[in-house]
């Protein structure tokens, strides 16, 4: 153990009638697997290579007890016999890999997206048209019945176990909690009531499953809405749980409703733990962190100071299946950090679409997106070291292809090192780490401040040249878009003086990023952004994880923005409506604290040394500011691209394919996909 550089993450957990190889669960998620049988082939593969990368246990994705429970018509459900089978081919498959697996058990309540749901009140929530039906005593306790034949179901499908999803908002917590718990029956009121549902679920479970099981229960530890549960019914409840028979108790952090960011970038890393240290000082069973761990220095300190007994992390297995490993085996620089963009993942599951991970395409398409190892070995050349080529280079060279990376500038990363400069955006920081040491591991031969043309590379004889030169930004047809008041978003985020009023052309994410860097104190072009603190977020946020108050909320307290910043654009439509759907909020949100005036259906008349000259509902107006930063949009480099070459395969990617608004998801899909192909 004294070699091993993570000693607490990688202790084996005896839980007494079996044991835990590590402190590491791979956290529920839903892919969209889960939702079609005939994908449980594919489901199966993803789980595996997780449980081969290390992971003590997975947990699936969300499988409902019954119909009501669907998160929409036709989502997973694990309710007959008759699923068995398929269930038996993912518990084979990671068992075969060394892990261990537990099915999630969800019933959605309020948040089933279908006019059938209920819940503990007829409360509607306010992320779903649907207004719930209050479920009847009989409902309940047939409720309970069927948490409990799921669990029964899973045991017999070769499951280690189950977790009971009691977190998030969903049916449990809304019986938890005042916010939707309005009953005045025995189901509802004083905490022994509104805890009464989790308890007797628990407790019906481990009659159908016995004692050698695992039950994980997910609780929600603060709910950052109001009307949450107190701390000290917080504890109560966990108690509660571990006398009913709990093996061990998972963090759960917010609701789906709140308005509190708790899993985007911009939070704090391990922001929550001090949530899961209070409950874990009154439990004799072990207790699990969750939420924002996303290395394993982060894990193993929690560990090591006592807070948690293991750690949860579920997208960081989506950007890297060889966490574990890799960390175990002293090679913690290769690991493919999530970045908490929410992109592929969570943002391609409320759309219903399969989850994948910006960082790593292979996330859910393991028998799709294959990288096998090349019989014809290829010279190839690849210009542009951002996302797109950083992703083809790579690739193809593992694959065993000869691969030349290209690029003018001094370092790797194109525009991520544009993005890491945006305050709450610093994990970007990481993406460009990791491209660099999977550069120099892969074998690419990379040239930085080096321009190439079409000679050189016909010179150079190379067999696929692979075109990923990225975009220029586009100048927008205003008149005196030439004066000395106009920079670009790029000569902003490259050190250029700014001054302390100034109006932002463009609202996209582009625009949305140089807002909030404009108006952050101490941003700064030419130095590392320094994160906010878990207590500088906190204040900002109103969040107090010793504060009493029920949902431990307080009042905000915003801090000064840096400059007057005006955002604007031309349609009509609200501000960032087009900003992914479950981080744009947080970006709206931090822009009204700092009191930017966001302006739409503006007709840009022009620039001159008063200012920018807007028109807006036909109104006339002049914005006296000291700059005009235009964020209008990009236009793709492509000039060495030649597909009429008689002598080599030419290939465009990202960027200099498409220059729509910049998407390093698509730049580095493309990437993959294409090296996957040579």
């Amino acid at each position: 153990m004294s070699n091993q550089p993570y000693p607490h993450m990688m202790e084996p957990l005896d839980l007494g009638f079996t044991k835990l190889k590590n402190r590491v669960i791979m956290g529920s998620m839903h892919t969209g697997l889960e939702d079609r049988f005939w994908q449980m082939d594919k489901l199966a593969a993803y789980f595996a290579e997780r449980a081969k990368g290390g992971a003590a246990l997975v947990i699936t994705g969300g499988y409902n007890p019954n119909k009501r429970g669907w998160f929409y018509p036709t989502a997973g459900l694990f309710n007959s016999y008759l699923d068995i089978p398929n269930h038996r081919k993912v518990t084979s498959a990671v068992h075969k890999e060394g892990g261990k697996i537990a099915l999630q058990i969800l019933h959605a309540g309020r948040y089933s997206y279908h006019p059938f749901s209920h819940s503990a009140s007829a409360k509607k929530a306010a992320i779903n048209p649907f207004k719930p039906k209050a479920m009847s005593d009989k409902q309940i306790r047939s409720t309970i019945k069927d948490f409990a034949k799921t669990a029964r179901l899973a045991k017999l499908a070769n499951y280690d176990g189950v977790e009971v999803m009691g977190s998030e908002g969903y049916l449990i917590n809304q019986f938890m909690a005042p916010h939707v718990n309005q009953r005045k029956d025995q189901w509802g009121g004083s905490i022994e009531n509104r805890m009464r549902f989790p308890v007797e679920i628990v407790k019906a479970i481990r009659k159908a499953v016995g004692e050698e099981f695992i039950i994980l229960f997910r609780l929600s530890m603060m709910e950052l809405v109001e009307g949450g549960m107190t701390a000290q019914e917080i504890v109560q409840t966990a108690k509660a749980l571990e006398d009913a028979g709990v093996t061990i108790m998972n963090t759960g952090i917010g609701w789906h409703e709140a308005r509190v960011p708790t899993i985007v970038t911009s939070v704090p890393r391990a922001a929550f733990r001090e949530a899961t240290a209070r409950v874990k000082k009154e439990l004799s069973i072990p207790v699990c962190a969750s939420n924002r761990i996303n290395t394993p220095d982060v894990a193993e300190d929690i560990i090591a100071t006592g807070d948690a007994d293991l750690v949860s992390m579920a997208r960081p297995f989506l950007a890297d299946p060889h966490f574990v490993n890799k960390a175990a085996e002293g090679r913690a620089d290769e690991i493919n950090i999530c970045i908490a963009c929410n992109q592929a993942c969570l943002d391609h599951t409320f759309q219903m679409k399969r989850a994948s991970c910006l960082v790593n395409p292979q996330a859910c398409h393991e028998t799709e997106l294959v990288y096998i190892p090349v019989t014809n070995k290829k010279k190839v050349a690849v210009i542009g070291a951002g996302p797109a080529g950083l992703s083809a280079s790579t690739v193809a060279a593992e694959r065993g292809h000869d691969v030349t990376l290209y690029d003018m500038a001094s370092e790797i990363g194109g525009q991520f090192n544009y993005a890491k400069q945006i305050p709450g955006k610093e994990e970007f920081y990481e993406m460009i780490k990791y491209y660099a040491r999977r550069v120099e591991v892969s074998g690419v031969n990379l040239k930085l401040d080096t321009k190439v043309d079409a000679e050189y590379l016909e010179q150079s004889g190379y067999d696929e040249v692979i075109v990923a030169t990225g975009i220029n930004p586009r100048l927008p047809p205003i008149e005196g878009i030439e004066h000395k008041k106009v920079l670009s978003y790029l000569d902003v985020l490259t050190g250029a003086k700014v001054g302390k009023k100034v109006a932002v052309i463009g609202a996209g994410g582009i625009g949305f990023d140089v807002a909030e860097f404009l108006v952050h104190p101490g941003a700064k072009a030419d130095s590392k952004p320094r994160p906010q603190t878990v207590e500088e977020w906190s204040e900002e946020w109103g969040v107090d994880i010793d504060s009493e108050n029920p949902g431990h909320l307080v009042e905000k307290k915003p801090h000064a923005p840096a400059r007057e910043v005006y955002l604007l654009q031309r349609k009509k439509s609200p501000l960032g409506a087009g900003l992914n759907k479950t981080s744009g909020w947080v970006h709206r949100a931090v822009l009204k604290m700092k009191d930017v005036e966001m302006i739409g259906g503006v007709s840009y008349d022009k620039i001159d040394d008063k200012g920018l000259h807007i028109t807006v509902d036909g109104e006339q107006r002049v914005l006296d500011v000291d700059n005009i930063v235009i964020c209008a949009g990009q236009e793709s480099r492509k000039e060495l691209y030649n597909e009429d070459s008689p002598t080599m395969n030419f290939h465009l990617i990202g960027g200099a394919e498409f220059a729509g608004e910049l998407d390093a998801k698509r730049a580095i899909k493309q990437g993959a996909e294409l090296a996957a192909e040579l």
